[in-house]
């Protein structure tokens, strides 16, 4: 990445990619089953449900349909206007409309936070900022879940849209230094081998404390392809 390509112009040109797309990927994406990320998120919530859940990078809507429908209280967040409004209308859930370097979160607000594929196309050098403000935006013992395309800690542009290829490693890194504690960890898609299973879940509890967040060196980013989401 250019040095002196700022995160400004990497949001703009990410969010313009998904803007230009937003009905294609709708229909792409409209019957993927994430069943699996769904329940992982769910179980480790404590107390009695309804939960109130934010899906950060919510697209379209589709999970926020699926929250609702199992008597969830669902908040959508997205920085494309047309994903905005997509969700709004067939969802009729609330969606905010913020690009994820742009946040706006209430404090200890949510029991869960639900990050399916969108915390990669935050740049490394914002990374721990975002997920200081999600871990703020939980409630205490909230929980946090994750799923992004693993690789090797490359970052970079691949049409038209910026990514981060965290490996188990460093992603521990970032979210321990950013004040949680690992709940579980595993590959996508089930069943196959290891090098067919391009995304690595996550799903991590907001510590009690805001933790030591000095004491863990933080990987540096490398160059790299971004994969389909």
């Amino acid at each position: 990445m250019p040095s002196s390509t700022t995160l400004e112009q990497i949001t703009a040109r990410t969010l313009a990619h998904y803007q230009q797309c937003a009905e294609d990927f709708r229909e792409g994406t409209r019957n993927h089953d994430v069943s699996q990320n769904i329940a992982a998120l769910l179980r480790h919530i404590h107390g009695q449900p309804p939960f109130t859940i934010l899906d950060f990078g919510c697209g379209p809507g589709r999970d926020l349909k699926t929250f609702t429908r199992l008597g969830h209280r669902a908040v959508g967040l997205d920085g494309a206007a047309n994903f905005v409004e997509m969700a709004r209308s067939d969802t009729g859930c609330t969606v905010w409309e913020q690009d994820f370097l742009s946040l706006d979160l209430p404090s200890g607000h949510f029991d869960g936070v639900f990050a399916n594929a969108s915390l990669f196309h935050v740049p490394s050098r914002a990374l721990l900022r975002v997920l200081r403000q999600l871990h703020a935006a939980l409630k205490p013992d909230g929980v946090l879940f994750c799923s992004n395309p693993r690789g090797n800690n490359q970052e970079g542009w691949h049409d038209g849209r910026y990514g981060v290829f965290h490996d188990l490693t460093a992603w521990r890194r970032w979210l321990l230094n950013a004040g949680f504690v690992e709940l579980e960890h595993y590959y996508r898609p089930t069943g196959l081998p290891c090098a067919q299973q391009p995304w690595l879940a996550s799903v991590w509890r907001r510590a009690a404390g805001n933790g030591d967040r000095s004491c863990i060196p933080l990987p540096g980013p490398e160059k790299g392809q971004l994969v389909s989401r």
